[in-house]
């Protein structure tokens, strides 16, 4: 975009909207699949991407509107994902219509000529980084749709939204937008999430609960042969407050020991005080193969004890699937409907 704000007619982004609740497996795979398409991806987890077509227009030899088809036949043909995609010149306004997309029109695609046609006739609710309070302020003051917008003066607009985000608005209902799509990959993670069936108190059943995540975790990265550098936890309260916190492993791991000494820490540094708990939410963070990981010799007799039954806990998950929990004897009376094997540690 030059110095008057106008937006450089070669430039177009793909935006990528990825079904509600798509598994990291298969966002990944989506990932990898619009990697082929053009070498700048850009993750935007939980379940969407922009993709820079601006070389690959010229590799591939086709139209935007032509690759965004085919984004979307190859992710439904090899991973069975239907995809929502809108293709414009701007980053704001390929996700507005990516957002207008449907089952029917899979590829939205502005020109971009027709950028600010296109966008005058849309709900308010429908640019994109227009949030559900925003748009009653600005329906209040008889703004309904995107071309209205568009002609209040920027002024006015940060006077109702606020500063940076009226400004924000004003220059995305006009089709402006000058951040570049920036390759990132997905941030290797994966977490295990337990919610309580009323508001809980820290307290045994919420120490118990941490366990049984740290237990799942450990499987499950030991189940994908990968170790994790780094911890996070997230508390989640009635009323939909939240606190999260990170802390580095002191070495990479996926055995439960290490995991637990790292969890119970980030418990603690929460000092909750009578605040009721209604989830808890555990991530491995900084995933790393295993194999790139040597394997710490350790002296401590009854630690090396504790990684051999993980192993043997291991092969009996393998063997008799996740319906039989096997894990720490603290876990016993906290199984509901899931059978578990205690296992003292």
């Amino acid at each position: 975009m030059d110095e008057r704000g106008r937006v450089d007619q070669a430039a177009v982004v793909m935006h990528v909207r990825c079904p509600i609740g798509l598994p990291e497996r298969l966002y990944r795979e989506v990932l990898e699949l619009l990697a082929d398409l053009s070498p700048v991806v850009q993750a935007v987890p939980p379940g969407a991407a922009l993709v820079s077509l601006r070389g690959a227009l010229r590799y591939h030899g086709v139209g935007a509107r032509r690759l965004g088809e085919v984004a979307r036949v190859r992710a439904l043909a090899h991973l069975g994902v239907d995809l929502r995609i809108g293709i414009a010149p701007t980053i704001a306004t390929a996700a507005t219509a990516s957002g207008q997309a449907d089952e029917a029109i899979g590829v939205v695609f502005v020109e971009a000529d027709k950028v600010q046609e296109w966008l005058g006739p849309l709900p308010i609710e429908a640019l994109y980084g227009i949030g559900k309070q925003q748009a009653s302020v600005l329906h209040a003051y008889g703004v309904h749709c995107v071309g209205v917008l568009a002609a209040v003066p920027v002024a006015t607009v940060q006077r109702l939204l606020g500063g940076r985000a009226g400004r924000l608005a004003a220059e995305r209902a006009r089709g402006i937008d000058p951040r570049p799509v920036t390759p990132k990959a997905l941030p290797a993670s994966v977490s295990v999430r337990h919610t309580f069936d009323r508001h809980m108190l820290d307290g045994f059943p919420v120490r118990a609960a941490l366990l049984d995540l740290v237990v799942r975790l450990g499987a499950l990265l030991r189940q994908r042969d990968q170790v994790a550098q780094a911890l996070s936890l997230r508390l989640e309260f009635a009323g939909g407050a939240a606190w999260s916190r990170t802390r580095r492993l002191a070495e990479a791991s996926a055995h439960e020991d290490d995991l637990r000494v790292t969890a119970y820490r980030l418990m603690d540094a929460a000092a909750l005080e009578r605040a009721r708990l209604v989830a808890l939410v555990l991530r491995g963070e900084d995933l790393l193969d295993a194999q790139r990981v040597a394997e710490q010799v350790s002296l401590d007799g009854s630690r090396e004890a504790r990684l051999k039954v993980e192993e043997v806990v291991d092969r009996a998950r393998a063997r008799f699937g996740p319906q039989v929990m096997v894990g720490p004897a603290t876990l016993l009376g906290s199984a509901s409907s899931e059978s578990r094997v205690p296992v003292k540690r």
